[in-house]
Formats: structure tokens, sequence, C-alpha cells
């Protein structure tokens, strides 16, 4: 009895073993278990991604989970804490970083970090490179120019431009949006700007997006790259500026906009509702995507968000990453190892390369990809243009030194009330000095 029940906890010991190196129930293989952050490109992933990586390495299973929009920080929590957690993960910057300290794996050893172009791009903890950047992208006021190119050709426009790449600082864009809201019929749209979304988790176009060139300019005031333990939000005024010419220029009255998410306003530009709306180079593939999409690729460009701050005309879109891949040093060897096979193949392979560029639809920043090997579509494209632009300077990406989830909360919370008149203008900037301060002292800044 005594030799069987040996046996018995050998052959427990064995099962466990292998479950707790990450290998599948049913077919004994290694699973490498992916936390995604972005719903948009979810299928992508499911439909394409794995199984072309299984074909190419049957000894894994690719496990892919997408976390809802904007829940992405508390979905990775919850996963993090459970008994096979996610071995590839996406940190949000600096920030995401100290929230995972205890989790995060050290990269410089892996194939996958040595892909990277430029080394200083990936994030650092401790003297560890701790994760590495996989899309370069860029965002700003996406416009139809064929609804632009209808306006500037109306005999009676009250501005003396005559094309939308003419618009280089909030006063003129601001006469033209006012002016074509005065058209609409002529226009045949419904308003210039798509839906001001607030419904939940839809607020992040605002408390992140738009935020970011009134942060980067005091963050340049401050001579700093990061957010400081108090935020002036000096640049308050120049936000409300741009926000407000959404609001009053939307398809959607005030009263309606937590009503709507993102999805619907990209849907109300890609069905030719409205001639702008404020988005990045991922919305390229939910524009063409859309069943009954009217705008051609040609006709689908950016234009900076101009909030009027001193030298505008010279600055361009916001091009930059919060996009960075960590993994879980709590994982088994195995699935670690699975993890940088995984993302080694996908970002330097000819078939993965393929399916980045054209079906992901990023713009990486791995010297494994050619000057060439960008994604066809008209965003991705305007990113290129805009980051060349002779005389322009991008906007770098400052909102990963945003202390935390919670201040975008409040932030967006205070917008909602200043939108239905519950707030004045002068309360959302107070409650956004106040949110920042207590975040930031929590995160020990």
């Amino acid at each position: 009895m005594r030799k069987a029940l040996t046996v018995l906890l050998i052959a427990l010991v064995a099962i466990s073993s292998v479950f707790a190196n990450g290998a599948s129930e049913s077919s004994g293989r290694t699973e490498i278990y992916f936390l995604n952050f972005k719903p948009e490109i979810a299928d992508v992933y499911t439909n394409v991604v794995k199984p072309a990586f299984e074909a190419a390495y049957p000894q894994y299973e690719l496990k892919v989970v997408t976390a809802a929009s904007n829940q992405y920080q508390s979905t990775l929590r919850s996963e993090l804490a459970k008994s096979e957690p996610p071995v590839i993960f996406q940190v949000n910057g600096p920030v995401g970083i100290a929230e995972n300290a205890t989790t995060v794996a050290p990269l410089q050893d892996t194939d996958f970090y040595n892909l990277l172009a430029d080394k200083g791009m990936a994030l650092s903890l401790d003297g560890n490179v701790v994760a590495v950047p996989y899309a370069v992208e860029g965002y700003g006021i996406i416009y139809n120019d064929a609804i632009m190119r209808k306006y500037f050709a109306l005999p009676d426009k009250a501005v003396d431009i005559n094309s939308a790449e003419e618009i280089n600082n909030f006063e003129t864009l601001k006469a033209v949006v006012e002016d074509m809201t005065a058209h609409l019929d002529e226009l045949g749209i419904q308003g210039v700007f798509a839906a001001t979304s607030f419904m939940p988790g839809s607020e992040w176009r605002w408390t992140t997006h738009l935020v970011n060139p009134a942060l980067q300019a005091e963050f340049t005031d401050l001579a700093t790259t990061q957010a400081a333990a108090t935020f002036d939000f000096t640049y308050s005024e120049n936000f409300q500026k741009l926000f407000d010419l959404y609001l009053d220029n939307s398809i959607a009255p005030r009263g309606m906009v937590g009503s709507y998410g993102d999805g619907d306003s990209m849907s109300q530009f890609a069905l030719g509702q409205v001639a702008m709306v404020q988005n990045g180079n991922w919305a390229a593939a939910q524009i063409l995507g859309t069943a009954g999409n009217t705008v051609a690729d040609d006709d689908i460009k950016f234009l900076p968000l101009y909030m009027d701050i001193e030298g505008e005309e010279s600055k361009g879109i916001n091009i930059g990453t919060e996009n960075y891949l960590a993994f879980n040093k709590n994982a088994s060897p195995e699935a670690i190892e699975g993890a940088d096979v995984f993302l080694t193949w996908l970002y330097s392979s000819d078939e993965g390369k393929q399916i980045v560029t054209n079906d992901l639809m990023f713009i990486t920043p791995f010297a494994s990809f050619s000057s060439d090997e960008v994604p066809d579509d008209p965003l991705a494209r305007q990113v290129n243009i805009w980051m060349n632009k002779e005389g322009v300077t991008s906007i770098p990406w400052v909102f990963n030194g945003i202390p935390s989830e919670q201040w975008k909360a409040d932030f967006a919370q205070a917008m909602l009330e200043y939108i239905n008149g519950r707030y004045t203008w002068d309360q959302v900037t107070a409650t956004a000095q106040d949110a920042w301060a207590r975040e930031a002292s929590l995160t020990g800044r």
C-alpha cells in the first residue's frame, strides 16, 4: 500500500508540475496567456495571430484574453491574482511599472527586447529592462477632406483660407468649425464633430488624449517630462476652448453625451454624418470596417489638437506610445520562454510582420521592420506624414505621467458635471488639481 501511495503521489506531483508550468490540460502544450489591452483588435489576435503562431510553433498554445474598454487595469489586477495569471501583459508607462513593480520580469536578455531599434525607448526598474514598446501611434482631429473641400467651395464661407491644410491654430479652426455649423444643410452633415462620447469606458479620449497638449505645455514650462507632485493645470482654459468647440458643434447635444461611446462616434464619422472626430491611427480599422462606410481612404486625414497654446502653429499631432509589454516574473520559466518566442515570432518573422502591418496595423519601433513595412491604411500614412512634416514638431505623449486611473475618473466626472451645467469650469480645474495632489501623494511622488 505504501508503494502504491508513493506512486500515486509521484503522479500527482508530475501532474501538478505540468499545470504549474503553464501546460494545457488537453494537449500538453505550454500555454502562453496574453492579456490584450486593445478591444478593437481582439478578433485579429484570436482569429489571425493565434492560429498562425500555433501552426508555426505547435508546442505552444496561445491564450488571448481582452479586457473591456477602459477596464484594463482592474482586469489586470484581477487576472494577476489568479492561480494561472497572464505571462504577457501591458503596462501604461512608468505609472504602470510602479503599480506592477513586484510582477514585471527582466527583459534585457530576451530576443524580443533585442529587436528594439532604439533601446532607450524601453522602460527600466532597479537596473533591469522591464517593459518594451510595441507600437508607435499618433492622434489628433480626424477629418473627412471631401466634406472639407465642399465647405471651402461655398461661395459665402466666412474664412479666407481654401483648404483644411491651411488650418494651423485654434483661431482658424474655430472660425472654420463655427461657419461649417452654420452651413450644415449645404454640407449634408448633422454636425461638424462626432459625439463627445462620455459613456463609461469612453472618457479616455478627453481625460488622456485631449489633456495631453495641456500637460505637455505645463511639463515643458517645468522642464520635466514627468508629472510633479502638484498639477496647476496652467493651460486649463486652453483645454476648455477646444473641448467647448467639440461640444457646441457636435452631432450630439450636451445632455446626450453620456449615452454615446467612442464606437458610436467613429460610426458617425464613417457614415459621413459628421466632418471631424478626435481619435488616433488605431481607429482606421473602425472607420474602414463600418458597414456602409462612405469615407474614401484618401479623404481621411489628421489635424493637430489646436487649443490656442502659444507656438502651436509649429506643433503637429500627438505621437508616442503608452503601449509597453511586460512579462510576469511569477509565471513558469517555460511560459516566460514561450512569451519571448511568441513576441519574437510576431515582430520578426515574415508571417508575423505581415500580420502586424496588415491586420494589427501597428507602426512598430523594431529594427526588424523596414521603412516601407507600415500599415497600408490612411491614418498610419498620415502619422508618417506628420512625423516628417518640415517645420513641425510632434507633441510627445506625456500623459503616462498622470498619477493614476482614479485621477482620470475624477477629472471625467467633473467634466460631465460641467457639460450638464452643474459645475463651472473653475470647479473642473480645482477637481483636476486636488485629485492630482491626492493621487500623487498616494503613489509616493
